[in-house]
């Protein structure tokens, strides 16, 4: 039985139906460097050739630009799962990528105290 919102290849009671890395035909390394902050967008190029369910589902979310966690987040796959799908739509030319753009220095003293001030008032 499939839960709802999960697609074919989840179960209730056993979980993932299939391991993360068969969708990834067992590859671990994609072909396009890809950061878990960076951003793809679907071209509105079809892809040729066949491409598994995950592709189709990856490139469905990517009609807005998205970055690679939040589509491994929705995909319930590991990121090095993702980025070897994305990395074939963007060798297929479905997809394109841009690295992460950063409106501030992420290593900014200011910016990293808040950051600790916050999750103190967590604890």
């Amino acid at each position: 039985m499939t839960a709802a919102g999960d697609g074919p290849w989840l179960d209730d009671a056993a979980g993932r139906l299939i391991r993360p890395y068969t969708v990834s035909n067992g590859r671990t390394r994609p072909s396009t460097a890809l950061d878990l902050l960076s951003q793809v967008r679907a071209t509105g190029t079809t892809p040729l050739g066949h491409l598994g369910p995950e592709h189709a589902q990856a490139l469905g979310l990517c009609l807005a630009p998205v970055s690679v966690a939040e589509v491994a987040a929705h995909l319930k796959l590991p990121a090095v799962v993702t980025k070897v799908l994305l990395s074939d739509l963007v060798d297929c030319g479905a997809l394109t990528t841009r690295p992460p753009a950063f409106h501030h220095n992420p290593t900014d003293r200011s910016l990293l105290e808040a950051v600790l001030d916050g999750l103190r008032r967590q604890l």
